[in-house]
């Protein structure tokens, strides 16, 4: 993509610090879909809103750090910046509290944003973000003026995985992307599908909201994306997994910047997924990556 033609994305939502035994790391999920965006080529916008404490200080140092404006993140006076409790007391299943009531449940669409949203030529955005009806009122109203994709990115976390949340997010989205095991989320007693089923769950989702695209992806076997009405699968590759973390929101990137510089779908599907390994073979969501050894893989 050249530099003359930098996207501008707004990734509308959640932006949190997960506390782990090992410390403590920036996320959520649109922010670190934000980083991977920068790094493809495109110019995100961060829009999220912090605490006035220091991690919501940290949180600016970073998102700064990382070379993308800071100007879309409220700053809520009387809320704490988000944080993600983990209990590990027993290793195997650590227990995730999402700690409710802090800033980024109250992101504003600010006059800023509204001004900034009819040039921008996509808009991500998640389920978790939409818990609480400010942000909803938030994302409709800077969908009234804007123009370009809309991209949702499934993220049921219990109990934050009401249908109703996800209905009014659906219902305003053109490409869903979600996993294989979200695909199925609404069919009880589902397992996790086979990738053969995938295209009909895909185009069952499509069908129920009224979608133009959707992708389908299953972890180390693949993604599959339908995508004006054609099926598209790229199977998985082997790799030395470090951890998983922020895969799914570089995958999402990855995908969203290539279908906007004009690759076909299969072309994009495919740089996807490769870059989804790259990062799975990493530690962290965030890590440092040259996107040329990204598309060595891809032509592979």
């Amino acid at each position: 993509m050249s530099p003359f033609n930098r996207p501008s994305i707004i990734c509308l939502g959640e932006i949190l610090w997960d506390c782990l035994p090992a410390g403590l790391f920036m996320g959520g999920a649109p922010t670190n879909v934000a980083y991977h965006l920068a790094l493809h080529g495109c110019d995100p916008l961060i829009v999220s809103a912090v605490g006035a404490d220091f991690l919501g200080d940290e949180v600016r140092r970073r998102v700064a750090g990382w070379g993308l404006t800071t100007d879309f993140l409220a700053t809520i006076a009387d809320a704490p910046t988000g944080t993600v409790q983990v209990d590990a007391s027993v290793p195997t299943n650590p227990v995730y509290t999402i700690v409710e009531n802090v800033a980024w449940d109250r992101i504003p669409a600010s006059d800023a944003l509204i001004d900034a949203a009819p040039a921008c030529a996509a808009l991500v955005f998640g389920t978790l973000s939409m818990r609480e009806a400010n942000n909803r009122r938030s994302l409709d109203s800077v969908l009234s003026v804007f123009k370009g994709l809309r991209v949702l990115d499934i993220n049921l976390r219990p109990p934050f995985d009401r249908p109703d949340s996800i209905e009014f997010a659906a219902s305003r989205a053109d490409l869903l992307k979600l996993n294989d095991v979200e695909v199925v989320h609404d069919i009880p007693g589902a397992g996790r599908p086979d990738p053969a089923s995938l295209h009909e769950h895909a185009a069952r989702w499509a069908r129920r909201c009224g979608l133009k695209s959707v992708c389908v992806t299953a972890g180390e076997r693949g993604a599959g994306l339908l995508w004006e009405g054609e099926w598209h699968w790229q199977a998985g590759r082997p790799v030395e997994v470090k951890d998983t973390v922020g895969s799914g929101d570089a995958f999402l990137a990855a995908l969203l910047a290539s279908l906007l510089g004009g690759r076909l779908p299969a072309d994009a599907l495919a740089r996807a997924c490769r870059t989804g390994e790259l990062v799975a073979s990493r530690s962290g969501g965030t890590p440092v990556y040259d996107v040329r050894q990204i598309d060595d893989e891809a032509a592979r």
